[in-house]
């Protein structure tokens, strides 16, 4: 059944579908807005930045302390990419295409080859007949059954949460993103992003060892990355890594019901709203993201339905990493023991 919520004033149930004409009205970006919010997104990163950097003088410790503050920053600065990649910033898509691309040398991220991916993962989000790229890998329970010994370790390694928040962010941010990878026989534009994206993060690395030496490499810029790297990931994990999330085979599946029914709201609290440019608000930003995203808190407000959908504290966050599979006859998550217990070893 289609998700379907009471929107007052005549009282019909309105389909994930009917929610994109309501959605439709908030999409229009405000560039003086967008400005602020990069200005004050990158003042106080490079402010932070460069207090870091004074603190090596007073104590390495402290250097570290900043770094992991300013690993916030870098967050929020990620999801003004995130933004530009969904041509939500500014009117001007190659305004937005070149603040991108300059926010991707900070974030370690290529711009042109993540805004390809992550279209492609709003595309098919939620598709058991489309999983491969920008999702995190997720078997159902009859494939894990079908593996044999090393493919169900194999799984089991990746969907551990040292695998998956620990080692995991580093890999992808640090390394993965070296390359275009799911891109790479697609044209020479995603090589000309993922390697300009590298030249510039090597000529940054370079004057930072030239102008102090490997130190400021170890204690500021890569605990700022790994931090914002491991955040993210998390982000990206609970947004869709819930136990009522939706998956369907293709003749089953909707776009727009998928990406309602399939995408949380994570209920933060207002510093970390903020910190991360309320991409908590994330089933609104998958059914319609064209919408900036400094305007989800305005549908919130106006749509009380869309504000008690799919709801997840970070409290219940924590405990979607012990769901490890889909249960297709339950229509939800579930985990290895509860899949053991159900169906046998």
């Amino acid at each position: 059944m289609p998700t379907t919520f009471d929107d007052a004033p005549a009282g019909q149930a309105r389909s994930a579908k009917d929610w994109v004409r309501v959605l439709a009205k908030y999409r229009e970006p405000s560039t003086r807005r967008s400005i602020l919010e990069l200005v004050v997104t990158l003042v106080p990163f490079v402010l932070l930045w460069a207090l870091a950097w004074a603190a090596m003088s007073v104590g390495y410790w402290l250097t570290v302390c900043i770094a992991i503050l300013n690993g916030l920053f870098l967050v929020r600065i990620f999801c003004i990419q995130h933004d530009c990649g969904h041509a939500s910033f500014f009117h001007s898509r190659r305004a937005q295409d070149w603040v991108g691309r300059c926010l991707g040398v900070l974030t370690l991220t290529p711009y042109d080859v993540w805004r390809r991916t992550h279209s492609i993962h709003h595309a098919q989000h939620g598709n058991l007949d489309q999983r491969g790229i920008g999702d995190v890998l997720t078997l159902t329970v009859a494939e894990y059954r079908a593996r044999g010994p090393m493919g169900r370790l194999m799984y089991r390694l990746y969907r551990h949460p040292l695998v998956l928040f620990v080692l995991g962010p580093s890999y992808l941010f640090l390394l993965q993103n070296r390359l275009p990878l799911g891109l790479m026989a697609s044209g020479w534009r995603y090589w000309i992003s993922a390697m300009g994206t590298n030249a510039t993060i090597a000529i940054v690395l370079a004057l930072m060892i030239w102008l102090g030496g490997m130190t400021p490499v170890l204690l500021i810029y890569i605990p700022t990355s790994v931090i914002a790297a491991t955040i993210g990931v998390w982000l990206f994990y609970v947004q869709h890594q819930f136990e009522q999330t939706h998956w369907a085979a293709n003749d089953e599946w909707q776009l727009h019901e998928a990406a309602l029914a399939g995408s949380s709201h994570y209920v933060l609290p207002a510093p970390l709203r903020w910190l991360s440019a309320n991409i908590g608000i994330h089933h609104v930003h998958h059914l319609y993201s064209r919408i900036p995203f400094y305007r989800l808190p305005e549908i919130l407000r106006d749509h009380a339905e869309l504000a008690d959908a799919q709801r997840l504290t970070p409290r219940e966050s924590l405990r979607s990493v012990r769901l490890h599979l889909w249960d297709e006859e339950l229509s939800r998550l579930t985990s290895f023991r509860e899949a053991r217990q159900r169906y046998g070893a």
